[in-house]
C-alpha cells in the first residue's frame, strides 16, 4: 500500500520503502510457513514413532502369549503392563453391571463373530482415544493368537493321531505277513514237502516195479496236492475275497457264513446290507474282522447261532458278531480284532452273552462311509 502511496504522489523513497515493508511481510509470512509445517511434521513423525513403539510392544507381546498356556490369562498381563492398568477377562457376553466410566473401558475379542471374552481395564486416570484404539488393537491381536494356539493344539494332536495311526498299521502289517508267513509254513509248505516224498516213493515203486504200490501212492499224493490246492484257495480268498472284489460286501460275506453253516451246522442270522454304504477299504477291512471272530466262534464250539448284523447309528456305523458259543475268547484274540478296529479309526467292544456266548461289537466313526 506504502508502494502504491509513493507511486501515486510521485515520490520514488516512499515506494521504495513500500516495496521493501512487502518483501520483508512476504519472508516473515512464508518463515511462519515453514516452521508451522515443519512442527507439524515432527508432531506427526513423534505420534507414528510412538505408535510404532506401541506395535512393536504387542508383537513382543503376543510372543509372550504364543508360548503361554492360557493365551486370555496373559493378555491381561501384557494389557497391565501396555497400559498400566489394572485388567480383568470377562467371561463371553459377561459386561460389568455398571456402564464404564471414563477410567474404565470393555474391549471384545472376537474371531469370526464369536466373541472369545472381554478385556476390562481401570486406572486411576481416564482413557483417551487413543487409548481404547490401541487396546482394541490387542484385542484383535490377542483373538488371533487364540485362534492361531487352538488350530496349532488341534494340528499337534492330529499329527500325533497320524503317528499313532501309521504305527499302528505297520504293526498291522507286520501281524498279517507273520501270520500269512506261519500258515503258508504250516499248511502248503508241509503238504508240498509231503507230496514231494510221495512222489519219489512212487518213482521209486516203478523203478523196481511194483506198479500197484506206485499207484497206491501216486493216489495218496494226488489227494493230498488237491487239498493243498484248497488251503491255498482259502489263504487267497481270506487275503482278497473274490466275490468282496466283484459282488460287494453283503454276498461277501454271506458267503462265510454259509460256508461256516454248512461245515459245522451253524443256525446263522444275517443282516448286513448296510455295510454296502462303507468305503471300500473299509468293506474289506471290516469283513477281515467278521471272518476273525467267526473263526474264533467257531474254535471255541462250534457256536450253535450266529447273528452278524450292519447297521448305521448318529454316532457312526455299529457291527456286531454275536455267538454261543462255550467257553471266553482269549484276551490276544481280542486285542488282534481291536488292532484291525483301530485302523480304521474305530473302537472295538467285547461283551459277555447271558447264555456262555460272545458279542464282539465294532463301532466306526460316520465319515467311514464311501459317500
Amino acid at each position: 500500500m506504502i508502494a502504491v502511496v509513493g507511486l501515486a504522489t510521485g515520490t520514488p523513497v516512499v515506494g521504495w520503502i513500500g516495496l521493501a515493508a512487502a518483501v520483508a511481510t512476504g519472508a516473515l509470512f512464508a518463515a511462519y510457513l515453514i516452521i508451522s509445517e515443519r512442527r507439524r511434521h515432527e508432531a506427526a513423525e513423534e505420534e507414528l514413532t510412538s505408535e510404532a513403539q506401541f506395535l512393536e510392544s504387542i508383537v513382543d507381546s503376543m510372543a509372550a502369549i504364543a508360548g503361554a498356556d492360557d493365551v486370555l490369562a496373559e493378555t491381561c498381563v501384557q494389557a497391565e503392563r501396555l497400559f498400566e492398568a489394572r485388567a480383568r477377562m470377562l467371561a463371553p457376553g459377561e459386561r460389568p453391571r455398571r456402564a464404564p466410566a471414563e477410567n474404565a473401558i470393555v474391549v471384545p475379542l472376537r474371531m469370526r463373530d464369536e466373541e472369545l471374552g472381554a478385556l476390562r481395564l481401570t486406572r486411576d486416570r481416564p482413557f483417551d482415544h487413543d487409548d481404547v484404539v490401541r487396546a482394541t488393537v490387542l484385542a484383535d491381536f490377542a483373538a488371533r493368537e487364540h485362534e492361531n494356539a487352538r488350530l496349532l493344539g488341534e494340528a499337534q494332536v492330529r499329527e500325533a493321531e497320524r503317528s499313532r495311526l501309521t504305527d499302528q498299521l505297520i504293526t498291522a502289517e507286520q501281524e498279517e505277513r507273520r501270520r500269512l508267513a506261519d500258515e503258508l509254513h504250516d499248511g502248503a509248505v508241509q503238504s508240498l514237502s509231503g507230496i514231494a516224498l510221495l512222489l519219489d516213493a512212487g518213482l521209486n515203486s516203478i523203478a523196481e516195479g511194483r506198479e500197484a504200490e506206485a499207484r497206491d501212492i501216486i493216489g495218496r499224493a494226488l489227494v493230498r496236492h488237491r487239498a493243498t490246492i484248497g488251503q491255498l484257495r482259502d489263504l487267497s480268498f481270506s487275503l482278497e475275497p473274490v466275490v468282496l472284489r466283484d459282488q460287494g460286501f453283503t454276498p461277501a460275506v454271506r458267503a462265510l457264513v454259509d460256508q461256516t453253516a454248512i461245515e459245522h451246522g451253524v443256525s446263522v442270522a444275517l443282516d448286513a446290507e448296510m455295510g454296502e454304504r462303507l468305503a471300500e477299504k473299509t468293506q474289506a477291512a471290516l469283513y477281515q474282522i467278521i471272518r476273525e471272530a467267526v473263526n474264533q466262534a467257531v474254535r471255541r464250539g462250534p457256536p450253535k447261532h450266529l447273528t452278524i448284523t450292519v447297521h448305521e447309528t448318529p454316532e457312526g456305523f455299529e457291527t456286531l458278531i454275536s455267538d454261543d458259543a462255550p467257553g471266553e475268547r482269549r484276551r490276544r484274540s481280542l486285542d488282534e480284532l481291536a488292532e484291525r478296529a483301530r485302523t480304521l479309526n474305530g473302537e472295538l467292544l467285547f461283551e459277555p452273552g447271558d447264555d456262555g456266548g460272545t458279542t464282539v461289537r465294532v463301532l466306526l466313526p460316520p465319515y467311514a462311509s464311501a459317500g
